[in-house]
């Protein structure tokens, strides 16, 4: 026996067997939904870390008045190079500067620790020339 049903499209009796029942996604709709949306997370990432590098590469390169010459090692020079030929950085230059530039943010505390040291180094180094002097 078939029971009589309003749908809430139209108000219309329809048989409950006639009804029509919505097909879930096929498979290959679930994998383009699913690829697509890996597919922008990893330009969103690619966009973020764009933008993380432009600036510190700015930060690096500001006020780069200073010139040091450097001996680097096969393995150093890959990484030099691998940021110029990904149009990171224009120059072998412009990598060191920004590699040296991440790697002492990276080791602030580090830092911070050898600055203290030195400067009770160079105090200490004031009293004694003060002691011998006098």
């Amino acid at each position: 026996m078939t029971e009589d049903v309003k749908t809430p499209e139209n108000g219309n009796d329809v048989h409950e067997e006639e009804k029509v029942k919505e097909e879930p996604a096929s498979e290959e709709a679930k994998a383009k939904s699913s690829a697509s949306k890996t597919f922008n997370e990893a330009i969103k990432q690619v966009e973020t870390f764009t933008e993380n590098i432009s600036k510190a590469l700015g930060s690096a390169l500001q006020d780069r008045a200073n010139v040091v010459m450097v001996r680097v090692n096969d393995d150093s020079l890959r990484y030099l190079d691998m940021l110029v030929e990904a149009d990171i950085t224009k120059s072998r230059s412009e990598s060191a500067a920004f590699l040296i530039n991440e790697g002492i943010k990276a080791n602030d505390p580090l830092f911070n620790q050898i600055s203290e040291i030195t400067d009770q180094i160079a105090a200490l180094k004031e009293k004694l020339r003060k002691t011998v002097n006098a």
